[in-house]
C-alpha cells in the first residue's frame, strides 16, 4: 500500500463503542476468512464422491487439491502489489467477487479438467483473502481494540477449516458433491455486499512497480517445494526423476530470490520486514502454527473411518470439537493478550503440546470422548495462541507494512500446513509399512500363542479367510501406530516451539 493508509476515528472505549462501520468490516472481513477457511478442507471431504463421479484414478484426483494449494502458494505474495495498485476496496471486491463465482464454477464443472481449473482459479482469486483481511483490521483499528478485532476475525480462520467437512458432509449426503461447492455462494454474496459498503473510501493507490524478477524466481521456489511436498510421497521422493528435476529448478529459483532481494533497489518483499525482531519471531511462530493447524484434520478422518468403521456425519461432528475449543478461548482471549501475550503464546503451545502428546497415547479402541476432549483442547490452544502471537508480531511493523507483512505471514502459515502434513503423512506411511513387516513375523504356525484355545476362531491359520483376516487386523494395528508415531510428532514440534514465545519483546502500550 501507500504510505498512508486509511484510518476511521475511534473513540479511546471498549470494542462496543466502535462506529457501525467498523462493525461492518469485521463482518466482511469474517465472512471472507469463514469462506475461504472452509475451502481448504472442504474438497477433501468430497474428493472420494469427485472420483467416481468424474471416474479419475487417484492419481488424477489428487491434482484438484494440489493445483489449487500451488495456486494459493503462487498468489499470496502478490497481496501487497495487488493492493497497492488496485486499493483496499476494489481489490477485495475482486478477490470475493473471482473466489465466489470460481466455487460456483467447481459445482458445475462436467469433466476433471474443468475442475482443475476452476480451483486452480478458486485458489488464485482466494489467496489474498486472509492477509487482506488482517492488513485492513491492523489499519484501521486502534491498538488497544486490536486484540479484541484479531479475536472476532479468527472466528473465520479458525472455524472455516472445521465448518468445512462437517457442512460439506451433510451437503454431500443430503444431496451430492456439487452442493458442498454451491453452499459457498450466498455467504460469498453476502460477503460482496460487506466489501461494498465497509470499504467505501477505501481505494487509495500507488504506482506500485511489480518486481518481476522476485515475483517468477519466487513462484517457482515456492511452487516447486509444494509440488514436492504434496506429491512426493506418491512419487517415491526423489528415486522420482521428475521430482528430482523439480527440487533443481526451485533451488535455483530460491538462490536467484534471496541474491536478486539482497541486491536490488526496490525488491519484490523487502528483506528489511525481517530486521523487525517481533516480526521475524512472529513468522516463526506462525510457521509452526500452520504445522499444527491442519495435521489432526488430515489424520482423524481416515483413521476413525478406516480403523474404528464410524460414518462421515459422525466423524465431521467429533472433529469440529476443535470448534468449541475455539468458542471457549474467545471468552479469555482478549484480557490473556493485553496483560501477558508472551504467557498466553506459551499457554497456547503447551496445550497444543499436551494435546498432541495425549492423542500419542490412544489405542485402537478410543472412544468418543478421548476423541472429544483432545480436539476441544487442542480448538483451545490455537486460539490462545492465535491472537497474541498476531499482535505482537505485527505491534513493531509499521502501518504502511501491514498488507506486506501480512502476505508474508499467511505465506508461512500455509507452508508450514503443507510441510507437516506431508512430513506427518509419510511418517504415517512408513511406520505402518515398517510395522506390518515387524509383526507379520510373528504370525506363523510355531508361534504358540496363535495355537491357544481360546485364541478367536475367525483368526485361524487353517483357512484363508482367517488369514486374511488377521492379517486385516495386523494391517490395523500396524496403521493405528503409525497415527501414534504422526501424534507424537505433532505434539514434539508444538513442546519444542514453545521458547520463541520467549524471544518477542514486550508490545508498546496501546494508544
Amino acid at each position: 500500500m501507500s504510505e498512508t493508509t486509511p484510518s476511521l476515528a475511534t473513540p479511546q472505549g471498549g470494542i462496543f463503542s466502535i462506529s457501525g462501520r467498523h462493525w461492518l468490516i469485521l463482518l466482511m472481513v469474517q465472512l471472507a476468512n469463514l469462506l475461504f477457511g472452509m475451502t481448504i478442507t472442504l474438497a477433501n471431504v468430497v474428493l472420494p464422491q469427485i472420483r467416481g463421479a468424474l471416474s479419475a484414478t487417484q492419481d488424477e484426483i489428487s491434482w484438484v487439491i494440489t493445483l489449487n494449494l500451488v495456486a494459493t502458494a503462487v498468489a499470496t505474495p502478490m497481496t501487497h502489489w495487488l493492493a497497492s495498485r488496485l486499493g483496499w476496496r476494489t481489490m477485495m471486491f475482486c478477490t470475493v467477487l473471482g473466489f465466489t463465482v470460481a466455487s460456483f464454477m467447481c459445482a458445475t464443472a462436467t469433466s476433471l479438467e474443468s475442475l482443475i481449473f476452476y480451483r486452480v482459479c478458486q485458489g488464485l482469486f482466494g489467496a489474498p483473502i486472509m492477509p487482506m483481511g488482517q492488513a485492513i483490521l491492523l489499519a484501521t483499528f486502534p491498538r488497544h481494540l486490536q486484540p479484541t478485532a484479531l479475536v472476532i476475525w479468527g472466528i473465520g480462520a479458525v472455524f472455516g477449516p472445521v465448518l468445512g467437512p462437517v457442512i460439506g458432509t451433510v451437503m454431500t449426503e443430503i444431496y451430492d458433491w456439487r452442493a458442498a461447492f454451491l453452499m459457498i455462494v450466498p455467504p460469498g454474496v453476502c460477503a460482496l455486499i460487506c466489501v461494498w459498503f465497509a470499504l467505501r473510501g477505501m481505494n487509495e493507490r500507488s504506482a506500485t512497480r511489480l518486481d518481476w524478477t522476485g515475483f517468477l524466481t519466487l513462484s517457482g521456489a515456492v511452487v516447486s517445494a509444494q509440488l514436492i511436498l504434496d506429491r512426493g510421497q506418491r512419487m517415491d521422493w526423489f528415486d522420482s526423476p521428475e521430482l528430482v528435476l523439480i527440487a533443481a529448478i526451485g533451488a535455483v529459483s530460491l538462490w536467484m530470490f534471496v541474491s536478486h532481494c539482497l541486491t536490488t533497489q526496490n525488491p519484490f518483499l523487502n528483506p528489511k520486514l525481517f530486521l523487525d525482531r517481533n516480526f521475524t519471531i512472529g513468522i516463526a511462530i506462525a510457521f509452526v502454527m500452520g504445522m499444527l493447524s491442519f495435521t489432526s484434520l488430515t489424520l482423524f478422518p481416515s483413521l476413525l473411518h478406516d480403523l474404528r468403521g464410524y460414518p462421515d456425519n459422525i466423524i465431521g461432528s467429533l472433529v469440529a470439537a476443535r470448534g468449541l475449543g475455539n468458542w471457549l478461548a474467545f471468552l479469555v482471549i482478549v484480557p490473556f493478550t493485553r496483560e501477558a501475550p508472551r504467557t498466553a503464546i506459551a499457554t497456547g503451545l503447551a496445550i497444543q503440546a499436551f494435546s498432541g502428546l495425549t492423542m500419542a497415547q490412544f489405542d485402537i479402541n478410543l472412544t468418543f470422548f478421548d476423541i472429544f476432549w483432545t480436539h476441544l483442547l487442542q480448538g483451545f490452544g490455537q486460539s490462545i495462541t492465535f491472537t497474541p502471537m498476531t499482535v505482537m508480531a505485527f505491534s513493531t511493523l509499521p502501518k504502511h507494512q501491514a498488507t506486506e507483512g501480512s502476505a508474508i505471514f499467511t505465506l508461512m502459515r500455509n507452508f508450514g500446513s503443507s510441510l507437516f502434513i506431508s512430513v506427518t503423512v509419510l511418517v504415517l506411511v512408513r511406520s505402518t509399512s515398517m510395522n506390518y513387516a515387524r509383526m507379520s513375523e510373528f504370525v506363523n504356525p510355531y508361534n504358540r500363542i496363535l495355537t491357544f484355545p481360546d485364541f478367536p476362531s475367525a483368526w485361524s491359520l487353517e483357512t484363508l479367510t482367517g488369514l486374511a483376516r488377521l492379517s486385516n487386523e495386523v494391517q490395523r494395528q500396524a496403521a493405528m501406530i503409525g497415527y501414534v508415531n504422526a501424534f507424537h510428532l505433532m505434539g514434539f514440534t508444538a513442546l519444542l516451539s514453545i521458547p520463541l514465545a520467549c524471544l518477542l519483546r514486550r508490545a508498546p502500550k496501546a494508544a
